[in-house]
């Protein structure tokens, strides 16, 4: 049984993930090209054409359920989009070929390619409105709840991790929605990281020790919610939320899809899959990826991927070579 399981652990990273990786690297070389320009629209859609460019000619069926929304046409990678050759094995892909377009507009920290894929109805079918969050590491998974009050869960976190309240750092969007919960925070005796975009990659890193960071909480995108609940599912660590519709029009399309603006949503409920593969590339520098570093005649990216059948956690340094002859010369 050990040796199948191996092979079939071994089968899931050297395709499916391994793929899937390479579309977050396409993505991010194109998005990294326009960044520092002021233009996060131009960013966004270079990394999405060739994510798709890329997308197109692997043999599998893919079918976007998180993208840029319901459109029967649209330049994005959008809710419902086919994706492959149609042949072979049947995915659903949570994507998003540039996370946080602000940040690569100006250079700025933290913007990466990223994406996450299951079998069919292996993730949630998210809608792209808010959520509230709570994400915290292994250490405490089944020991906290999103209504407790925020001394009693970080108390929790840091018994969990062996140590006092006043060496956690929580990570939070900077935004006004949020200053009741900083104030709470930092009464609680933690200290606060105020992040200005991009909460996906501080989730996964929770999960991830030497980080730095011990939790995530407060309301953010809900898409980028459930991507960080498959990383999660990789990671063992626990994410519970709670859908923020903004008014009745957002209320009405969570009905819609499924979904309940009452109910708490734990990590298994966002990314239920049996085999789940995430994969993230940076675009700029971050807390854990390096963003691409181009050089003459090529480049070099940093990706992390892993999946929750092997629980193996991969960074990679890839040098691409765009000019072979440019490349021979000089060595």
């Amino acid at each position: 049984m050990n040796a199948k399981m191996n092979v079939k652990e071994e089968i899931m990273e050297n395709t499916l993930a391994l793929q899937l990786s390479h579309a977050t690297e396409l993505a991010a070389m194109a998005a990294a090209r326009a960044a520092g320009f002021g233009n996060k629209k131009g960013a966004d859609g270079a990394a999405v054409a060739a994510m798709r460019q890329f997308f197109n000619q692997v043999d599998f069926n893919g079918r976007v359920v998180i993208g840029e929304g319901e459109r029967d046409e649209a330049p994005m990678l959008y809710i419902g989009e086919k994706l492959g050759t149609g042949k072979g094995q049947a995915v659903d892909i949570a994507v998003d070929p540039l996370e946080n377009t602000n940040a690569t507009a100006v250079l700025g920290s933290r913007a990466i390619a990223v994406l996450a894929a299951s079998e069919k109805g292996g993730l949630f079918h998210a809608p792209d409105m808010y959520m509230n969050k709570l994400i915290v590491g292994p250490e405490a998974v089944g020991q906290v709840s999103l209504d407790d009050p925020v001394k009693k869960t970080l108390r929790i976190v840091a018994k969990s991790l062996d140590r006092e309240v006043r060496d956690l750092v929580v990570v939070v969007l900077d935004r006004d929605r949020h200053e009741e919960l900083i104030a709470d925070i930092r009464q609680a005796g933690a200290r606060v990281k105020l992040i200005p975009d991009g909460d996906l990659l501080p989730g996964i890193s929770v999960a991830m020790r030497g980080s730095g960071i011990h939790a995530v909480m407060g309301i953010g995108a809900a898409p980028e919610g459930v991507m960080s609940a498959a990383g999660l599912r990789c990671l063992k660590g626990e994410m519970q939320a709670r859908f923020w519709p903004k008014n009745k029009e957002e209320e009405t399309r969570l009905k819609k899809m499924g979904g309940d603006s009452k109910r708490i949503y734990r990590t298994e409920d966002l990314a239920s899959g049996k085999e789940i593969v995430f994969c993230a590339t940076g675009v700029t520098d971050g807390d854990i990826l390096k963003g691409v570093r181009f050089f003459g005649g090529g480049a070099r990216t940093q990706s992390l991927m892993m999946n929750n059948v092997s629980h193996k956690i991969r960074f990679t340094d890839t040098t691409h070579v765009f000019d072979k002859k440019q490349i021979e010369y000089r060595l």
